[in-house]
This record gives structure tokens, sequence and C-alpha cells, in this order.
């Protein structure tokens, strides 16, 4: 944003939401001297007071409305909002004259999304849609690899990932409700809520997309538990890069993770040789998370933080430091993240339609 002021101070900030996906995002604010947290926002009784534990000082509260009348100033929130109230509820945080860190996926159409951008523009605050994979540190030395030129030309690459049942940490059924909603909308938790990150790394490594072409299926649990997988999703990036992104579910599967139980997988081929990521969330391939061939030779990078939670505290410190400075992309703006949800409303054009070649800038 052209005319952001950056603060010569610690920045106020107050957590909108205190679920689970909290316990990570918390970790760019702990000991973080860039950052004051005043307030914290749940509608649960028992997650603010839980929450409370960690900001002692910080005010609590029940609702958006009710800190915004308490009269404590607020520079910049955290948004940990479920994704089908994000468009309604970060458009009310920007009226009240809060920056605002939102997760993904940014909201489900464009027309949504047009709102939140004209709201931040009437507000003169910045809205930063952030990805986590972008601060993971095994991706970064990828991206570094791959422009390096190690493995000569990029020739493609591929991404894989399997949704596992059993593993991971306990997630309490109240997200649950809130993606069986998306479901219900026609936004899965497999191709749009997760494969967010996807588009967003496949945006970050190669640029913009021209072209997408997808399948996408659906498995069915009961209960309106449809996950949509098998799906196969591809796409020609306007550098004439093509990439593969294959969608698998093994329910019965046992995969180790202190997160979510999801085996993730990408390769990237060059003329010389390839760049292997072996993992993010999930430990499913118990090798160095990153992995270089090239000149007849192997090399395994094992010395990488491949914590899925380090990227999330990485992501935080970035944020609260650019609103200190100013300096730097915001990784990633508000319009960078329309970009990704074009990506999306492109593919799943694409599968309703057989598999057509769809161009996600003509996606209405």
């Amino acid at each position: 944003m052209d005319n952001f002021a950056p603060y010569n101070r610690p920045v106020r900030a107050a957590f909108i939401g205190l679920g689970r996906i909290y316990d990570l995002n918390v970790r760019g604010y702990l000991d973080n001297p860039d950052v004051e947290v005043v307030a914290l926002v749940d509608p649960n009784a028992e997650r603010r007071a839980q929450r409370q534990a960690d900001w002692p000082a910080a005010a609590t509260f029940e609702s958006v409305a009710q800190l915004a009348a308490s009269g404590i100033e607020v520079d910049a929130v955290e948004a940990l909002l479920p994704a089908p109230l994000h468009a309604d509820g970060v458009v009310e945080l920007l009226e009240h004259g809060w920056h605002v860190n939102m997760q993904k996926p940014m909201c489900n159409d464009l027309t949504d999304a047009q709102r939140m951008l004209d709201a931040a523009k009437a507000a003169t605050r910045v809205l930063r849609v952030m990805d986590n994979y972008l601060f993971y540190q095994p991706f970064h030395k990828l991206k570094a690899v791959v422009e390096s030129g190690e493995i000569g030309a990029v020739a493609g690459y591929h991404l894989k990932m399997v949704g596992t049942g059993n593993g991971g940490w306990e997630v309490p059924w109240s997200s649950f409700e809130y993606q069986l909603e998306q479901i219900r909308l026609g936004r899965g938790i497999l191709v749009f809520d997760d494969g967010w990150h996807k588009l967003t790394t496949a945006l970050w490594l190669f640029g913009p997309v021209r072209e997408v072409r997808a399948w996408i299926g659906t498995t069915s649990f009961g209960s309106g538990i449809d996950l949509d997988a098998p799906s196969t999703i591809c796409w020609e990036h306007v550098s004439g890069v093509r990439g593969v992104w294959d969608i698998t579910l093994a329910p019965d599967m046992y995969l180790r993770s202190d997160y979510y139980t999801n085996d993730e997988r990408w390769e990237v081929t060059g003329t010389k040789g390839f760049a292997r990521l072996n993992r993010v969330t999930g430990r499913g391939i118990q090798e160095p998370s990153l992995e270089v061939y090239a000149d007849g030779e192997m090399r395994g990078y094992h010395a990488l933080d491949d914590d899925w939670a380090s990227s999330f505290r990485d992501s935080g410190r970035y944020w609260l430091r650019w609103l200190r400075t100013g300096e730097g992309p915001l990784l990633w703006s508000a319009g960078e993240a329309v970009d990704v949800l074009r990506f999306a409303l492109a593919a799943y054009e694409s599968s309703a339609a057989g598999g057509i070649g769809v161009d996600p800038a003509k996606v209405v």
C-alpha cells in the first residue's frame, strides 16, 4: 500500500478467533518485540480463558463488536475465522480501521474478493492473505535450487497429495462443521482449502498461469462428508512450464504427523536433474526433506527446518516486521490472493465442463 506508514513502536494486535489454528499462528507473536497483544476475541468462554494464559495482560471479548466498543487501541488483527465467515468478517475488521492478516482461502468467489479489496481501499488499511507454505524453509531452498540453474532449465513439475485417515492431532468437531458447510458450497477440503497452499506455491515458484485443466472427483463417506478426490489438475504457466497435481485418498493409512494427516510431495524436473521435496505437514518419506539430483549425484539437505509449525512462526514474524518497516512483498497481498482464487475457480470450471482448458484471467 503506497500510503502505508510503518509503526515506530510495537504493533498493538488482537487475535480474532482462538481455535485450533491459533496454536500455530501464535508462534509468530510469542517473545516478539515487534508486537503487543492487547485483545483476544472468541465466542467460546473456555477458549478465551485458555488462551489468556499466553497473554495475561490482554483483554478478552466475546465478539468483534465488543472489542470495537471497548476503546482499546488496535493496529492490526490476526483473523483466524472459519472460511465461510471470511468475507463478512474481514470486511467488518477493515471497517473498524484495523490492518488484517487473514487465513486462506481468501473467500469462495470473486464477488466477495472484490468486496474485501474495496473495504481495504476505503479504510486505507492493509489486507494480507498469509500462506505459511511460502515460509517453509525446504520450499525456500527448492526455489533457490531451481533458480540457480543447478538442475538445468525447468522441464516440468508435479505434486502428489494423499489424504490419509489415521494419525495427526485432534481437530475439534466445530472445525469440521465449517468444512462441511464449505463442501455444501462446492469448495472441497482437498482442492480448495488445503489445495490453496499448492496453488499459491505454484504461482510463487513459476509465475502466472494461462490455462488450467481439471478432473475433480468425489468420494462420499456419508453424513454429507464428500471429499473431493480422486482429482487431477494440470496447468500451464505463461512461461510454458507445466504442472500436474494428483490427489488421492487412503482413508485406512496411518501417517505419522504432529499436525494434519496429509502426505505431500513436490518434484521439479530440469534438463540436468531434479529437485524433490519429500514432505510438509506429515512425515511420510523419512528421508531429507529436500533432495537434489544433478550430474549423477544425489544431495540430501538434512539441516533444513522442516517442522511445519515453523512456517507459521516465520510468516507471523515477517508480517509484524513488515508493519514496522513496510519493506518487501506481503507474501501474499490481497491482489495476489485473488490470483490464487482465480486459479482454483478455473479448475472447478474446467472440471464441470469435462476437463477443457480454462484461462484463470477470464473466470468471472
